[in-house]
Parts: structure tokens; sequence; C-alpha cells
């Protein structure tokens, strides 16, 4: 194709497109140019033109319609059931840029998992002052009762959902760390098979790495973990039911992994073996996949009220009887002041450096860190430990004079529930704005599966902040996704 069709076509699809002032962009250079490791795909995206790329992206949102890929949101008044939004520009990954990152996550959930095995075991990073341990017994997520339980095949973090966001400078950084039950990979899986109907020759000449076997990976680590041989391990995943969030989710990768999706009152427990109904009589179970948090999986040993949970779950549990995926207690590992020490955990169970960055924190329990967040409120973005999905975070760049004031009195009530971070320019990736080609702000959750070895998942979830100028990407403050293409070596080719 001649340079001049080349520069037709992209006058079409992505006319005019420039990251902002300041952004970094997945695909395209500060000038405008695309840059070199993905221009491929721009190149088959742009031979599309701009009706025919809106057509398409009509028909990967009625798929997304007629599939029933939804989520809930709780605080809607108009329905809970919503269709994920999906932006079908994908996110392109070069495969040398991956490998650092699959290496950089691989070493994370290693020390992770040897942070967890330690501190509901021996505690020897507590004793010697690596972490303080009244950070860890002050924590919501602390389980003081997994104290001294090791799970079947030694794992706690079974799959683990690290998010990312790309600096200003090109490299990757860990925004948080997802070990309890981290959501979401059913949608990857969704763009991607609809991104391949949509736009088949543009997916079959971009060589992109495959994710599509990502449920029998799963699968496969999870029955490694078995606490009996692997040709008589029955796993199920537990699920709270049809109005929970994700529970698209649960259903999808049961109905993926060929396993059998159960609610609480499927299950029960005889002489600390997990059984559940069928219609031939109670089945042992060994391997639970529990989408459940801890508080209300068993209301015996933890919330009295749980009506989703499983009496006796924590007994057959502990005594090694069924594996729990994630472990118990993980929530530990997920605190944002714990956040701050993941570098410090990797030097000390791994005796390496951290490969991949984080964002610069600042925990509020600290005498001085309180100090700096109180003076610098309207400079940073203000987290609570223990939070999730968008909610309860300070802003303080587009906050008000009030809203900051009210914020601080919460601060200085309770210091250990909060962390504070500078507010960090994502990076931006082209996406359909309704009518046009527009910069939208991206992170990305990739997947990591442990049993008897550890796999990332090549790509992960791209998360969307859709609306103009918003930093927030999840979905349920109005955030959508994309496919995230990790492209093959030329060896893979």
């Amino acid at each position: 194709m001649s340079e001049r069709s080349q520069s037709s076509l992209r006058g079409a699809l992505f006319d005019g497109y420039c990251p902002p002032p300041g952004t970094r962009d997945e695909l395209f250079a500060p000038e405008g140019d695309p840059r070199a490791d993905v221009r491929r795909v721009i190149d088959l995206f742009e031979t599309l033109g701009l009706n025919e790329f809106r057509r398409r992206q009509r028909l990967a949102d009625e798929a997304f319609r007629r599939g029933g890929i939804t989520f809930s949101v709780y605080s809607d008044q108009r329905g809970v059931e919503k269709t994920f939004p999906f932006d079908t520009i994908p996110r392109v990954l070069p495969a040398s840029e991956w490998a650092g990152i699959e290496r950089g996550l691989i070493q994370r959930v290693a020390a992770l998992n040897a942070f967890l095995a330690d501190v509901y075991g021996d505690q020897r990073i507590l004793r010697e002052g690596i972490v303080p341990r009244e950070l860890v017994e002050t924590s919501q997520s602390w389980l003081p009762q997994a104290k001294g339980v090791r799970p079947p095949g030694g794992t706690y973090v079974h799959v683990a959902g690290i998010d990312l966001i790309r600096a200003a400078d090109g490299s990757f950084l860990v925004l948080e760390d997802n070990a309890r039950v981290p959501s979401g990979v059913s949608y990857v899986l969704e763009n991607r098979a609809v991104l391949k109907r949509v736009f088949p020759r543009v997916f079959s000449e971009a060589r992109v790495r495959r994710v599509d076997d990502y449920p029998g990976r799963l699968r496969s680590a999870l029955i490694s973990c078995s606490p009996v041989a692997a040709e008589e391990t029955r796993l199920v995943v537990l699920t709270p039911g049809p109005f929970n969030s994700a529970y698209f989710e649960h259903s999808y990768l049961a109905r993926r992994m060929g396993c059998s999706l159960v609610e609480g009152g499927d299950l029960f427990v005889r002489d600390d073996q997990v059984f559940v109904k069928t219609t031939h009589g109670a089945k042992p179970v060994h391997v639970i996949y529990r989408r459940i948090d801890d508080d209300f999986l068993d209301p015996r040993a933890f919330r009295k009220d749980s009506l989703v949970g499983v009496p006796g779950l924590f007994d057959a549990y502990r005594a090694g009887r069924v594996t729990l995926a994630n472990a118990l207690g993980n929530g530990i590992a997920d605190d944002k002041a714990m956040y701050a020490l993941v570098p410090d955990m990797i030097r000390f169970y791994l005796s390496e450096e951290p490969l991949l960055g984080q964002v610069p924190t600042w925990l509020c329990h600290r005498e001085d860190d309180l100090r700096y967040v109180l003076e610098h409120l309207s400079e940073l973005v203000v987290k609570e430990v223990d939070g999730s999905g968008g909610y309860g975070m300070l802003m303080g760049p587009s906050a008000t004079r009030s809203e900051i004031k009210a914020y601080a009195e919460r601060i200085k009530a309770e210091p250990r529930g909060f962390v504070a971070q500078p507010l960090i320019e994502l990076s931006t990736c082209p996406s359909y704005a309704g009518r046009s080609i527009a910069a939208r702000r991206v992170d990305l959750r990739p997947y990591v599966v442990t049993g008897d070895h550890t796999w990332v998942m090549p790509g992960g979830l791209t998360r969307v902040a859709l609306a103009e100028g918003s930093y927030v990407v999840n979905s349920s403050q109005g955030g959508g996704s994309k496919d995230t293409w990790v492209l093959k070596d030329e060896v893979e080719a």
C-alpha cells in the first residue's frame, strides 16, 4: 500500500489523534506517529476506515448484550445489571516488553506467597522488624484464626490480579495487589472472543498470543494443590449467588473449567470432609475455588449472620481436607499499607531486587508521613487501606476545600486506615468516543496463576476511564475495558 493511501486511511480512522501533553500513549508517539513496535497493528486497523470501524464496534456491543456479559452496580437505583462497556481498539504490548513484565509479576507473587506463609507461620519477617507486627495485627484483613494453618500444597495466592500502570517514562509500576478473590478474567476471555469475530483479518495477521487456555491452566493449577490425587479430585466454584456483582464470571469459569457452580447451601461438612449434594447422592469435594470473602465463608467460624457460607468449612480447611483458593487470610497482603513494604518482602524472602517499580506511598500511621499528607492533601490521592472498586478515595487535585477538610478529619481520627500517593499520570490509549477516536486513560490487570508452578496470562484486563479527563477505570465507577494483545516474538511467529 502506498504512503498516500495509508495516510488517507489513517485520516479516516485516527485523523488528528495525538496523545495529550505529558502522557505516554500506548500506540502513538508524542508527535502522533504510530510507535514502531505496534505499527503493524495500527496499519491493519487503518485499512478499515472510520465508518467500517463504527459498524464493527456496534457489532461488538450487540455481542455483549446478547451474550449477557454483565456486571452489577449496587448503588445504581436504575437497576443493577449493566452490560460491560468494551472498546474495540486493543492495547498492544510487544513481546520484549511483556517478557520483563512477566518476570516481575512472577517475582512479586512468589514474595507475596512467601509472606503469607510466614506471617501465618513462623513470623520471621515480623520478628526481624521488616514488617511491623502492629501493622499486621491492626489490619482489618488480618485473620488470626488462620495462624498455624498451612493450606494443602503450600500455595496461598492461587490467582493474583496485579494492577499495573505505565509511568510517563514508559516503565510499568505496580499500583495494587489483589490476592483475595480478584475478578475480571472472564471479561478478558470474552473481549478476545468478540474481537476475533469482529476483526478476524486484523487479529489473524497481528500475531497475537492466545489467552483462551486460561480456564485449563487454572483448573490444572487448582488440582495440583488438592489434598488427594489428581484423578480423585473434585473441584467446584463457590459463588454467593446470582445477585453478586461478578456472578457472570463465576458461572463462566465453572462452565469453562468443566466443574460445578455451587452455592453455600449445596455443600455440607461431615467429619471434616466437604461434600456436595448431587442427584446421585453426596460426593466429596477437595478443591473449592471460592468467590466469597473470608468473613462469609463459615458462619460457625466467622460471621454468624452469613447466609452464603458453609458451616464447618473452616474446620475442614484447618484439617487439610479441602483446598480453598485463594487461601483464607490473604487479605493481609492486599492491605494498602502492606503494599508499600512488598519491595522489602522481595529482598527478604528472595534475596533479589524488585523487577517492577511501584508508586511512592505515605503510610498515615507513621507520624512524619501523616504530617506530610495532611499538609499536602490537595496534591495527593488518598485511599482507604481496605478499600476497593475506586470507592472511598480522595482525589486531592480535583477535590473541593470542603471535601479535603472532611477527609482530613477522617485521616486524623484513624491514621492506620489510610495511605496516600502522588497523582500518577496514567498512560492513554486510542478509544472510540462515540463519533471519533480519542485518548482515554488506562491501567492493566494481568492474572497470575500458581499451583505446582506459576503461569502468567499473556496480557490481562486493560481497564479504560471512558469519561473524558477521568482517572477512574473501575467498572463500578463508569469504566470499561479493552482487549490486551501481547504480540508473539519472532520464534513464536
